[in-house]
């Protein structure tokens, strides 16, 4: 039975399941479209499923900023950041692969949330991939 269930899961990653809280952001060109809270659902080293608050669109750019359930030091807290476009989207959850990824340390006192702006990473990676897809149209 074992084997049956494998066959059935296509992934070329192992997904491991992490229920974790964090925050999302939805970008076309230069401009957050969208942004919320949620709840991930697992994250391999290819990709992370998650539940937002609101629905996100297939094809979107986003950046989710995660809590990691490990502290630097005991006392900083971390946040992993992913940079990704979203694959699978139902509306209650979505997927989204993982085109870069950091590690960030957090204040320890809680601030308000920062205004929906893109950061420059989300930026110059959301360039970097029109610029990809645009050279792909050309060669095509």
């Amino acid at each position: 039975m074992v084997q049956n269930e494998k066959k059935l899961d296509r992934r070329k990653k192992l997904r491991f399941p992490i229920q974790r809280e964090l925050r999302y952001k939805v970008l076309e060109g230069e401009t957050v479209v969208a942004h919320g809270v949620g709840l991930t659902q697992d994250i391999s080293s290819s990709g992370a499923s998650f539940h937002p608050a609101e629905p996100v669109r297939t094809g979107a750019l986003v950046e989710l900023s995660i809590s990691w359930p490990v502290a630097l030091g005991d006392d900083t807290p971390v946040r992993l950041v992913i940079l990704g476009k979203v694959i699978r989207s139902n509306g209650k959850w979505a997927a989204c692969s993982i085109g870069q990824y950091e590690f960030r340390t957090q204040s320890r006192v809680r601030q308000l949330p920062p205004s929906p702006q893109p950061g420059p990473s989300l930026v110059r990676w959301a360039e970097a991939c029109r610029k990809g897809a645009a050279r792909a149209m050309a060669n095509a």
